[in-house]
């Protein structure tokens, strides 16, 4: 079996080895009488860059956001082990939504919009099908300004988490790099960042998503079983 076709989603197990066990060494194994600031650090970003190069390697598939976490992580990485200003980790945190939804505009000038891959993707909807109704009923045109709109609306919902980054690191982390008091509110940071704008932006992502099926199914007439593809 192809390892890019078998590979399936794993949200609880991204969210232990990326956010509650980076999270709970930065914050309880940082002082001197346990890891130590600098191994903490290590050990902590350790957990989401191994993770993100094993999907990558062991399905073989490029994954822009899989990426992106890698950078993220290693840019953290930096910031703390050569004890750069901690307004950087403000940006980083900012930077990382902002190039995605700068990349989903930018892409739909290209023959490969980001739009289709996050939310009009063939591995998820039966792309095929849908086409088809859409050129029986000659409304290939104006589902193509739908699908406009909602990469407008997808590219808000990164602004939006862009801009709550850069808010929560900055109240957040206030401490000096280097120090026991800067990990612990780096993992601070990460278990925050979860249900104040992972959750939100996720509920955002449904919403386009439901705008797009109400969209296809006003135009094609197929209901939700016949949009979503068969496994």
């Amino acid at each position: 079996m192809n390892r890019t076709s078998s590979h399936k989603p794993r949200p609880m197990v991204d969210l232990i080895v990326s956010i509650l066990l980076p999270s709970f060494i930065l914050m309880k194994l940082s002082g001197d009488d346990a890891l130590g600031t600098t191994f903490a650090l290590i050990v902590a970003l350790a957990f989401p860059l191994g993770w993100g190069v094993f999907e990558l390697v062991k399905y073989r598939k490029f994954n822009f956001i899989a990426l992106l976490g890698l950078v993220s992580v290693l840019l953290t990485g930096s910031i703390g082990l050569f004890e750069f200003d901690t307004k950087w980790i403000a940006v980083k945190e900012a930077a990382i939504p902002a190039i995605i939804g700068i990349a989903v505009l930018v892409s739909t000038f290209t023959p490969y919009p980001l739009i289709k891959a996050l939310l009009f993707n063939a591995d998820v909807v039966d792309v095929e099908k849908i086409t088809k109704k859409l050129e029986e009923h000659n409304a290939i045109e104006i589902f193509e300004k739908k699908l406009m709109t909602a990469t407008y609306l997808v590219a808000g919902s990164f602004a939006f988490s862009a801009t709550m980054n850069y808010i929560l690191a900055k109240w957040i982390v206030i401490s000096p790099a280097g120090t026991p008091q800067f990990n612990e509110q780096l993992g601070q940071l990460a278990l925050y960042s979860y249900p104040m704008i992972a959750l939100p932006s996720m509920v955002m992502m449904m919403g386009i998503f439901y705008y797009l099926w109400r969209t296809i199914h006003g135009m094609t007439g197929l209901n939700l079983e016949e949009i979503i593809k068969n496994q």
